[in-house]
């Protein structure tokens, strides 16, 4: 194996390790890195000037792309900086990619509360499909779960009398998540329902809920609230989470560990608060407005 490729090896290994990067965040940035690698020679010897040569490479390629190719580089090379292996940063000569990454649609509170009187409405006859829906919009929107998360919930990650479930995100990552009073009479309802012995939570035939089949479970039930299927998705119902929580005064930093980001700058992409209410919050909570305005 080459020296460079031994870097690589090692920057990818620390990542794992130290930060608990996901598999394919893992796989991504090893592909990514041994691609330039075949494009400038050596990386972990390159030069401004040859990092440079990327910069026309990367010019079809998607901005998020862009996005995660630099990441991979500006990391790696703060990798080498902090072993001793490099005293210079040569991926200034990349420029950060203009555009940034799309938000995910929005869903007012009116439209959530149609959702959930629908639900509601679906499970008030106690069907176990419409209690089972109504559990899986309250830990969607309530606890702001991935759909990847919410579907592989083992019955164990559900406590017994504590309002909260554990969950096992990106990276295998373990965090907890607190589960609201409305959440927590669902779920009992679900679990008296819940003809199984499966270890699953959601369990479906041999296995657990799919998420093909949660997506496709979410569209149905705004077309049966009257909203259109095209703006909902289990995302989306996480993003509103997230935004909902940040308008109501949350800190960021509480909601980057109640959304499982590794990283705040991920968070960050949920504070779209629009402007005219920022300029009403510091009008109204900031000390200096108590004071009124000088004569």
């Amino acid at each position: 194996m080459s020296a460079s490729g031994a870097s690589i090896d090692d920057f990818l290994a620390m990542l794992a390790a130290e930060r608990g990067a996901a598999r394919n965040t893992i796989l991504a940035y090893r592909r990514d890195l041994e691609l330039a690698q075949e494009q400038v020679g050596r990386l972990d010897a390159a030069s401004s000037a040859q990092l440079g040569q990327l910069a026309q490479r990367w010019s079809a390629l998607a901005p998020s792309t862009v996005a995660r190719k630099l990441s991979a580089l500006r990391q790696f090379f703060g990798f080498l900086a902090d072993e001793g292996l490099r005293s210079d940063d040569p991926t200034s000569a990349l420029a950060r990619p203009a555009a940034r990454r799309p938000l995910p649609k929005i869903l007012s509170h009116d439209q959530i509360a149609e959702l959930f009187a629908q639900a509601e409405e679906d499970a008030a006859g106690g069907s176990a499909a419409g209690i089972r829906m109504l559990v899986l919009l309250e830990l969607l929107y309530g606890s702001g779960l991935r759909a990847t998360e919410l579907v592989s919930l083992p019955l164990s990650a559900v406590p017994r009398d504590e309002p909260f479930l554990t969950v096992t995100g990106k990276g295998g990552q373990a965090r907890i998540v607190p589960v609201s009073r409305r959440a927590r009479v669902a779920l009992s309802r679900w679990l008296e329902q819940r003809d199984s012995e499966s270890p699953w939570l959601f369990p479906s035939r041999k296995s657990h809920l799919t998420r093909v089949r949660l997506f496709q479970l979410v569209k149905a039930l705004a077309v049966r609230a009257g909203l259109p299927p095209e703006k909902l998705s289990p995302h989306v119902l996480r993003h509103a989470f997230a935004t909902h929580l940040l308008e109501g005064g949350a800190d960021l930093r509480a909601l980057q560990t109640l959304l499982g980001h590794a990283d705040i700058s991920t968070t960050q992409i949920y504070t779209h608060v629009d402007a005219a209410r920022l300029v009403k919050l510091v009008n109204e909570r900031h000390p200096l407005a108590q004071r009124g305005t000088s004569d």
